[in-house]
């Protein structure tokens, strides 16, 4: 299987609209190719830990799978302090199994915490679930709230680009011209999808909805009567949507122990009707909204510009 090249194996990653999983090997973090390791697992590398002046061990294109040996690895750990407050949305911490007075039960449903992976079976070491891609220079749990997979929804809203009533097409391309609902993430000021965690227990078709209200729409703001109206048209809109990925996203708040995976969904506005119309309100963790053209030299947050590209593919829109 491992004799793909490196763009058949992405393709495998996020092919058409259902999930295709990259490998099926039990111990996940022993099969990955590497090519497609030092080709995906970039930002999750990154030299300063986000939010921090915490710097990651250096890890090489070549030391990035666990496959491969590597005495001298020594990454710090870290936990942000908000952790350390033990908010009810983060599990505890620990430094050894026996501190806890449960132990949390890895690759299952654990209580209302699903802690399987969109992955398959990723390796517990020593107590510590181990990141599936590879080395990231940091271990503990950084920003995330979860050790292992921490879930993530990320709701792609779409419309045509439309000038006097008429759908722009790109010189270049001939092809009509997407946009997406885009937000200003507060935390470091880039362009992102608006998308957020899964509440415990809760269906990411809930998920999707919330955080597209509560960070595109300010819905939680919103006088009574203006929150329905959001709401009907937003359950309008979502109630037909088309998978675009869903599995481990290169994101720089991953750690050796806990990483993203996500469900990215497209809800397109066909006519412009529904949410096309409604105004946009920054809220929540948005610093800024607006609509955005789909274009392939956007630089935005994680891998956010991957996601819209297969959108533009499922579109047949212009990139």
């Amino acid at each position: 299987m491992w004799n793909l090249t490196v763009k058949s194996v992405v393709r495998l990653a996020v092919r058409g609209s259902h999930h295709y999983p990259v490998f099926k090997s039990r111990s996940v973090g022993l099969v990955l190719p590497m090519e497609f390791l030092k080709s995906f697992h970039v930002k999750a590398r990154g030299e300063v830990y986000p939010g921090s002046e915490i710097r990651r061990f250096p890890v090489p294109d070549d030391k990035v799978d666990w496959a491969v040996p590597w005495a001298d690895y020594k990454p710090v750990n870290y936990a942000a302090h908000s952790l350390l407050k033990q908010p009810p949305w983060a599990d505890p911490p620990y430094g050894d199994e026996g501190e806890l007075d449960k132990p949390l039960k890895f690759n299952q449903l654990d209580g209302r915490v699903d802690r399987t992976s969109h992955m398959g079976t990723y390796n517990v070491i020593n107590g510590f679930p181990r990141n599936p891609y590879g080395r990231t220079g940091l271990k503990g749990r950084g920003l995330l709230g979860r050790w292992g997979p921490n879930h993530a929804a990320d709701p792609i809203v779409t419309r045509w680009k439309k000038e006097v009533g008429k759908t722009v097409t790109h010189s270049r391309s001939g092809k009509p011209i997407l946009q997406f609902v885009a937000i200003c993430r507060k935390d470091n000021k880039e362009w992102a999808i608006p998308g957020g965690m899964v509440d415990p227990g809760e269906k990411v078709s809930a998920t999707l909805r919330r955080e597209f209200g509560e960070e595109s729409l300010n819905s939680l703001e919103l006088p009574e009567a203006e929150r329905q109206e959001v709401k009907v048209l937003i359950n309008s809109l979502f109630q037909a949507g088309e998978m675009v990925f869903k599995g481990y996203v290169d994101d720089p708040w991953n750690t050796d122990n806990a990483w993203i995976e996500t469900v990215a969904m497209n809800f397109h506005d066909e006519t412009g009707d529904s949410v096309g119309k409604l105004k946009l309100q920054a809220g929540d963790d948005a610093g800024a909204v607006q609509w955005m053209d789909v274009e392939k030299q956007q630089r935005l947050y994680a891998s956010h510009t991957l996601l819209l590209h297969k959108v533009a593919q499922i579109r047949n829109a212009h990139w």
